[in-house]
């Protein structure tokens, strides 16, 4: 799996016209990452959302780990996710070991590898400043 790019393509934005716009629980179907990533034991889910391809593009998403495996993935690119329920459970290059509970913050910069250990069983909410993975949609 090639990782999100910041580069503008044709996909369905969110933000088209000035207004407000509230996305309904449950209006978006996650993906499973076992098979995206190839580690079978996986159990996480993904989906991005497109938000806008003006310069510093924004994608939405929801993202949710259950018990099983664990899995880095190097951010090239920032993102922000709110833990909405259970934890996560991250770890750096250096082995240091972070915790996010509901309702905590995680801020990945740009080309950071995050180790998100196997014990992590939450649901989060993300922004990032990219345009949607693909493979994620």
């Amino acid at each position: 799996m090639s990782q999100p790019t910041t580069e503008a393509t044709n996909y369905d934005y969110l933000s088209k016209a000035p207004g407000i716009q509230i996305i309904k629980a449950g209006t978006y179907q996650k993906k499973e990452l076992n098979g995206l990533l190839g580690i079978p034991a996986l159990k996480s889910q993904i989906i991005d959302v497109p938000v806008t391809s003006k310069e510093n593009a924004i994608t939405m998403g929801y993202f949710d780990m259950q018990p099983g495996e664990e899995f880095e993935f190097v951010y090239e690119f920032l993102e922000v996710k709110f833990v909405i329920k259970g934890q996560f459970i991250l770890r750096d290059i250096e082995g240091k070991k972070y915790i996010a509970k509901a309702g905590d913050v995680v801020i990945f910069t740009p080309n950071v590898p995050v180790i998100f250990d196997a014990e992590s069983d939450g649901e989060a909410f993300y922004t990032a400043h990219r345009i949607p993975e693909p493979s994620f949609l």
